[in-house]
């Protein structure tokens, strides 16, 4: 940590908390006038009703760390490591502020400079030894499979060990979904035609992702099959890793790099026109490696072309149209928007569209869709109270609705959300593709 001079108001001299390497900009935190239209929306905030755990806080709180006002004590980095990331907040500012980007910058500069304890450390280097890596997954995966047929939870809750257990590794259990023998094995997605007759074939990239790849296949199945459909070629090309999402929200900012680098590679050489994304909080990233990668005088121009070529599965199935007839659906769905998606990327309309573009499907709305569910990349397993409290709010709000089943394009809502519904949920390209295929959803 970089000390400097900077007395308090008591006469001491404290740290200032930030180093040089893009500390969070002064520009960006002279935006915010402080008037207060973030906080109805922040879901710290509703919990808590702690001005420093709201938007507005923290923006003040970025100010004294650049001004020397605080160093990084463990009080001041607790009230980061408590938000949640969901960009609500920028949605509601009406002075445009970048609170993502200050977010971000905030919170690399934590991972440099501020010590955890040890057992935070090893918590956080196990999820990144594991969630962004495929094969490490689907063994960890067969691991869950066999924990959950030799029904582990009950287990545990019979011998009373699941008291034993630390918050963060009750959520980590209870966060595995039910695993399928036959979702572990590696599956091939690399080239499929389109199948519109006479039409020019758009050729789209596909991004598998990591935890989708392994725990929700049957997404990026149902996403090619649809886009086949409506007259894509669709590439997936087989040697693309992790997009550095899960990083990047953490502040692990060289490994975000690195990861962000490999995937432009991956899809330059697959020559696509565009870059589809399936799941909420990848595609917010990418859509930002130009701002990720602006020091890189070798990726710059390219971090910002591929950028501009990255695009949601709704917003291209909303290009596209209805080319593929759909059959009727008669259901009633609640639509719950994924922060990354409605707030990150703005991208709300186009998933109603969609799905509303089924016969007999209605799509029902969640009250206070604004406030998050609690999942936020790695949020549920690193502060798992608030993250609960959020998810049994946003499960109550979807069961008001009188909805037979929950849609949302994000695969960490999914995971989140099955712990307190005993509801069907689905991503939207499921939806899409149950209805071209004329299956129902139940």
């Amino acid at each position: 940590m970089t000390e400097a001079s900077g007395p308090d108001p008591h006469g001491d001299v404290l740290g200032i908390a930030f180093d040089a390497h893009h500390p969070p900009s002064t520009a960006r935190i002279d935006d915010c006038v402080h008037c207060g239209f973030c906080l109805p929306t922040c879901p710290t905030y509703a919990l808590w009703g702690e001005e420093m755990d709201s938007p507005r806080g923290r923006i003040y709180l970025m100010k004294l760390g650049l001004e020397g006002g605080t160093d990084m004590s463990d009080v001041f980095v607790g009230h980061f490591d408590a938000c949640l990331g969901c960009m609500a907040c920028v949605t509601a500012c009406p002075s445009g502020v970048r609170y993502d980007e200050l977010i971000e910058a905030t919170r690399a500069q934590i991972e440099r400079n501020h010590p955890r304890s040890r057992g935070d450390r090893l918590f956080r280097s196990l999820i990144f030894a594991l969630f962004p890596h495929p094969a490490r997954l689907r063994i960890a995966a067969l691991l869950g499979w066999l924990y959950q047929r030799l029904g582990g939870d009950r287990l545990l809750r019979f011998t009373g060990l699941d008291t034993w257990l630390s918050p963060r590794l009750r959520a980590l259990s209870e966060l595995l979904p039910d695993v399928r023998l036959s979702d572990l094995r590696r599956r091939t997605l690399a080239r499929t035609p389109a199948q519109a007759p006479g039409a020019s074939p758009r050729r789209v990239g596909l991004l598998t992702g990591c935890v989708q790849r392994v725990f929700f296949a049957e997404v990026n199945a149902a996403t090619v099959r649809v886009l086949s459909a409506e007259g894509c070629e669709v590439v997936a090309p087989p040697g693309q890793r992790c997009c550095g999402a899960l990083m990047v929200h953490a502040g692990r900012e060289d490994e975000a790099l690195a990861y962000a680098r490999m995937l432009i590679d991956t899809f330059d050489e697959a020559g696509v026109d565009t870059v589809v994304v399936n799941a909420a909080g990848c595609g917010s990233t990418m859509k930002e490696y130009g701002h990720l990668l602006r020091d890189d005088p070798a990726y710059a121009e390219r971090a910002q072309a591929f950028s501009r070529k990255v695009r949601d599965l709704s917003e291209v199935l909303d290009e596209l149209g209805v080319q593929t007839p759909r059959q009727p659906l008669a259901a009633r769905v609640a639509y719950h928007d994924a922060c990354h998606l409605a707030h990150a990327q703005g991208v709300r309309a186009e998933p109603r569209r969609v799905l509303r573009a089924i016969p007999g499907l209605e799509v029902a709305e969640i009250a206070d869709p604004e406030i998050c569910c609690g999942s936020a990349g790695i949020y549920n397993l690193v502060e798992p109270e608030p993250a609960a409290e959020l998810g049994r709010r946003k499960a109550a709000s979807i069961l008001a609705t009188g909805a037979q089943a929950v849609v949302t394009a994000n695969p960490g809502c999914l995971l989140q959300l099955r712990r307190y519904l005993d509801l069907p949920l689905y991503h939207p390209v499921q939806v899409v593709d149950a209805s071209i295929r004329g299956k129902d959803l139940f």
